[in-house]
Order: structure tokens, then sequence, then C-alpha cells
């Protein structure tokens, strides 16, 4: 196999898991800005979100996006196991 091709691999797999790791932590920083306002649940909140916003819409709206988020990490999460398999069996051959 060209050398050339799988470096450009593993590459991609290293900067997927960057990219990961990077992402799962906004997925923690995410959650604990929630828990942080959802205990407090500052009035500019809601302005936030519109006139006749409550706190019940504003934590499905949350959750609901938290939720989505972590779909498409988790999406990414199998491509980069893919790519990484794929790399180590392409430096096998």
């Amino acid at each position: 196999m060209d050398e050339m091709f799988i470096k450009k691999v593993r590459t991609a797999a290293v900067a997927g898991w960057w990219t990961f790791l990077i992402a799962y932590c906004l997925v923690l920083i995410s959650w604990f800005g929630y828990l942080l306002i959802m205990t407090r649940q500052p009035e500019g909140m809601l302005c936030l979100f519109g006139k006749g916003a409550t706190w019940a819409e504003i934590r499905t709206v949350w959750l609901w996006g938290i939720v989505a988020y972590k779909l498409v990490v988790a999406t990414m999460l199998f491509i980069v196991i893919w790519l990484t398999i794929w790399a180590k069996k392409l430096a096998k051959k």
C-alpha cells in the first residue's frame, strides 16, 4: 500500500480523536452550565428565550439539544474508531 496514503489515514484518525476529545469537553461544559442555570434560574434566561417562555420549556429544549449533540458526537466516535482500525490494518499489509 502507498505509504503516503497510510500516513494520511493515520493522521485523519488522530485528528478525529482530538476532535472527539474537544466535542466531549463541550458536552461536559454544557451539562455543567445546565446544572448551574437550572438551579439558579436567572430571570435573564427567560428574556433570552422570549416572552412567555417557562422554565419547563427551557429545560426541555436544552435537554433535547444535548441529546442531539451527543448523537452527533457518538456518530463521530464510530467513524474515528473505524478510521483507527483501518489505519492499523493498512499498516499491517
